[in-house]
């Protein structure tokens, strides 16, 4: 790996992750993503998660492949983003990469802390720069969207999407499950769906089907992998109701924001000489 460019892992592979890592990509870092054995990714499309489920995937014009920790020097080689399954972060205490990113999205700490790098970067609420990372990246849309903070916190967590053209409160974009289960889409991502017809159901323990109906007219931006078990009330799809179809394949503006948030901490912290 060229030293021009130092690695960086990500943890997580969701679509915001995947922003990030196709700025970074593209830019020259190599990069390796880690995930659990069932990712949680809504934006399949365009999620480096789907390699997981798939061995391979693309992410606009750039492949995701998953491997093995041994591997992952190939696929980067080969001018690829490697995907890791590591739930226990077995990537991080083997290679000591110089930068992390906890791409995670919990909207909390799930473990991640400043020692883990010589540069720890971490999104939106649930960290304090200084204290458990280096940087955070706002993630709240709006004004500072992307803004690097290099003391203090991102914005709190609203706990709610934001809204979208000619939706407004009458229905939220966010789809989640109304019991555990497992999700069966009845369309596709990218499919257009008209309002109150039913876009997936979750099969519970039981075997019985409960469904889950459009709030609007809207082409259906994402949608979870029907092998992850989910719970009642977890975010399992997107309805976007702006006609654009090609948008439910390409990066979003809010993860290109991100990334280039990540790539700024990045070139910031080296051209401060704070090398390892």
């Amino acid at each position: 790996m060229s030293t021009d460019f130092p690695l960086v892992v990500i943890r997580g592979a969701g679509d915001l992750a995947s922003g990030i890592a196709l700025r970074l990509h593209r830019a020259g870092f190599p990069v390796i993503h880690t995930e659990i054995e069932q990712p949680l990714a809504v934006r399949r499309t365009v999620s480096f998660a789907q390699a997981v489920f798939d061995g391979c995937c693309r992410v606009e014009e750039v492949t995701g492949r998953r491997c093995e920790f041994a591997d992952a020097a190939a696929v980067i080689a080969a001018g690829e983003v490697a995907v890791i399954v590591d739930p226990a972060g077995e990537t991080l205490r083997q290679l000591q990469p110089p930068v992390v990113v906890d791409a995670i999205m919990a909207k909390r700490n799930t473990g991640t802390r400043r020692e883990d790098a010589p540069l720890v970067v971490a999104l939106g609420p649930g960290f304090t720069a200084g204290a458990d990372c280096h940087a955070v990246i706002e993630t709240e849309r709006g004004h500072n969207l992307g803004r690097v903070i290099w003391q203090g916190s991102a914005a709190p967590d609203t706990g709610e999407p934001g809204e979208l053209p000619g939706v407004g409160r009458r229905g939220s974009r966010v789809l989640r499950a109304p019991v555990a289960g497992h999700v069966f889409g009845r369309y596709l991502i990218g499919d257009t769906i008209a309002e109150d017809a039913e876009i997936a159901a979750v099969r519970d323990a039981q075997g019985n089907e409960h469904a889950i109906v459009a709030p609007f007219a809207g082409v259906l931006r994402g949608l979870i992998h029907p092998s992850v078990t989910v719970f009642a009330g977890m975010k399992i799809g997107d309805l976007d109701p702006r006609a654009d179809v090609a948008a439910c394949f390409t990066v979003s503006d809010k993860s290109l924001a991100i990334g280039g948030g990540v790539l700024e901490a990045i070139l910031t912290w080296r051209a401060r000489g704070q090398t390892q």
